[in-house]
């Protein structure tokens, strides 16, 4: 992994960070969002990315390989009294699965979530998706329910599993 760099995104990442979300999108349906990748703009992109840079409850980290985005995590802090909380989601180009990248960024997200006051991460992940619920397990989030029917693609639902890590 010596060639993979795991830093924080800047707003001026926004539009590499576009076209990799479209990329994902079209590899996997694991993701809320396909091909197209999400309905947003370069502006709302760097706009999100300047706010992440200023929550100490969020944070959105890319992991990069040569110039290229090849995959990313971030942590979305939740206000007021439950402030104490962060939902995580990850995701990794499909040609960079299974070689460390994931764990690199769950890692790295669970390290500041220590740094920062965030005592409980959780996440939502299909229930389907058993290398994703692996690496998750692995770095200590535990099951803590399901969602039936949380996405429905050409008539067909999936389930999804609710996780949880609390740090506390």
């Amino acid at each position: 992994m010596d060639n993979i760099e795991i830093r924080e995104l800047l707003p001026e990442d926004a539009e590499q960070m576009i076209e990799y979300l479209k990329k994902i999108g079209g590899e996997t349906d694991n993701l809320t969002f396909g091909k197209e990748g999400l309905p947003i703009t370069v502006e709302q992109e760097k706009e999100f990315l300047r706010q992440a840079r200023e929550s100490k409850q969020s944070v959105h980290y890319g992991a990069w390989k040569n110039g290229q985005i090849i995959g990313h995590g971030n942590l979305s802090g939740f206000p007021r009294r439950m402030s104490h909380r962060a939902e995580m989601s990850l995701a990794v180009m499909k040609s960079e699965w299974n070689q460390g990248i994931g764990s690199m960024l769950v890692e790295k997200l669970i390290e500041y979530a220590r740094q920062n006051e965030i005592e409980i991460i959780q996440l939502e992940v299909r229930s389907d998706n058993t290398s994703a619920i692996h690496l998750y397990e692995k770095h200590g989030f535990q099951r803590i329910g399901i969602i039936p029917a949380y996405f429905k693609m050409e008539n067909a639902y999936f389930d999804f599993d609710m996780m949880c890590l609390d740090l506390r």
